[in-house]
């Protein structure tokens, strides 16, 4: 039984919870250069949000995994075939709505687990703060790994480089596309720089069109990837975020929470 998973949890079993915190992973639809699946960012919010979510209720935590959604903003990358795109505004609204529901179901701490970098998401919780009883946070969950990223990866991660290459490799293989030979059927993920210097030195900043800066949609080299540093990168995940969420869910809900 899987009482902290919501899409495998039966009526009889959340009858017999009452859950302190609701994870609700964000994913995408869109290409990863040649070699990783079009639901990269869905498969990679619902593994890490199964592994976090099964620590912290092993440390006591009552927390509930809910299905991830599946779709994100994509209006940079409207030029590339089946990128589905939601609006920033229109996905404010989703969350809106379940955060809503979770209230009304007594849960009134939410964590949205992002893993599409699309989703620019702190001006919900802006937007959110005073106009619900819900405590909301966000986690990135790709920037937490920020300091010690360098001690498992070679090259940096943009989109579908060599961190998200890893992760597939470590978690869902089967839809990674690796040639006869055992090396990736993907291209170098090298980008294109603009004509400004400040763009490209970032003192100054756009919504990069995705078919103009990229070959295949890559950017980041994913060829130095493997599912060590996969598993490698999971571990850290899980003890600092599902390690959060056992704190979080044990926390009470005072008049200076979560001061």
């Amino acid at each position: 039984m899987t009482p902290w998973n919501l899409s495998q949890a039966t009526y009889a079993t959340v009858k017999q919870h009452s859950y302190d915190v609701a994870v609700l992973p964000l994913g995408a639809t869109e290409p990863h250069n040649l070699h990783l699946p079009y639901g990269t960012d869905l498969f990679e919010g619902t593994i890490v949000g199964e592994k976090i979510c099964e620590h912290a209720w092993s440390l006591g935590g009552k927390v509930v995994l809910l299905p991830t959604i599946p779709y994100g903003t994509e209006t940079n990358m409207r030029e590339l075939p089946l990128a589905i795109n939601v609006n920033p505004s229109t996905l404010n609204r989703i969350i809106e709505d379940i955060v809503e529901s979770l209230v009304g179901s007594g849960i009134r701490k939410v964590m949205l687990l992002n893993s599409h970098g699309g989703n620019g998401l702190k001006p919900f919780l802006r937007e959110m703060s005073g106009r619900s009883d819900a405590h909301l946070f966000l986690c990135n969950w790709y920037q937490s790994l920020n300091d010690v990223y360098f001690d498992i990866f070679e090259n940096g991660e943009d989109h579908a480089g060599e961190m998200e290459t890893s992760f597939g490799l470590a978690f869902f293989p089967e839809y990674v596309n690796v040639r006869d030979d055992g090396t990736l059927a993907a291209d170098e993920g090298s980008v294109r720089p603009t004509r400004f210097e400040a763009l490209n030195k970032g003192w100054v900043s756009i919504s990069r069109p995705w078919h103009l800066l990229t070959t295949n949609s890559g950017s980041g080299n994913p060829h130095a990837a493997s599912a060590e540093k996969g598993h490698r990168m999971m571990e850290v995940l899980v003890e600092r975020l599902g390690g959060f969420l056992a704190d979080l869910a044990q926390s009470p809900l005072d008049d200076t929470f979560p001061f």
